[in-house]
């Protein structure tokens, strides 16, 4: 099975209890429900590395993040996943992964593959001005948010990044009150129309099935 979860901004790894024959790369972001879904369905033979969430802010380290640990770890397993969206890299995370022959889920971030591609459209066709929480970024607004973009120190930025939002979409992985809480705070905070939509884990362990 897979060891204690660490801080999930750090760049981790999560060891299976048998020979690990497949390996997932995936962002820090998801990496909590990624290894529920693994404990879930008690797939032994799956091992998770993970690269800081915090490159979201500079996805121009991705590609070559991603890259890097395909091949520190290519000649350890049969078969390498990756659990990352384009994120930001303009097509360039897709081109190197059909270079190196690993396979990516659909979907273009966590929204979307959470969701399932055809909701996440509909959502945003009903909303254009939908800004997305995920359980992660509900459990860490404060600090990726709040924080990271300043807005404790220069709170008239909140308006001028938020503004052309309508509504907040929190799409829920697990049913938590605290979180839910964590995520009406974040609405309130931002001004916005809170919508809640309990996805689940979307189409992630369809995704990651093909190795099981």
């Amino acid at each position: 099975m897979i060891d204690t979860l660490l801080d999930l901004d750090d760049a981790v790894d999560f060891g299976a209890s048998g020979r690990a024959e497949t390996l997932v790369i995936a962002c820090g972001a998801v990496a909590r429900e990624l290894v529920d879904i693994i404990k879930l369905n008690r797939w032994s033979h799956m091992a998770v590395t993970c690269l800081p969430a915090i490159w979201h802010n500079t996805p121009q380290k991705i590609t070559e993040g991603v890259r890097a640990k395909i091949h520190a770890n290519r000649d350890a397993y049969s078969k390498i996943l990756c659990l990352y969206g384009d994120c930001g890299t303009g097509g360039a995370l897709d081109v190197m992964l059909e270079q190196e022959g690993v396979e990516r889920i659909e979907g273009t971030h966590c929204y979307a593959f959470y969701a399932g591609l055809p909701e996440f459209d509909a959502l945003m066709e009903e909303e254009l001005g939908s800004f997305f929480l995920t359980d992660y970024l509900a459990r860490f607004f404060d600090r990726l948010i709040i924080q990271g973009f300043k807005l404790d120190k220069i709170p008239e930025m909140r308006d001028m990044i938020f503004g052309h939002y309508k509504r907040l979409v929190y799409l829920s992985q697990v049913h938590d009150k605290a979180l839910l809480a964590k995520a009406k705070a974040a609405a309130d905070y931002l001004a916005l129309e809170l919508v809640v939509r309990p996805v689940g884990y979307g189409i992630v362990p369809a995704f990651l099935k093909k190795a099981a």
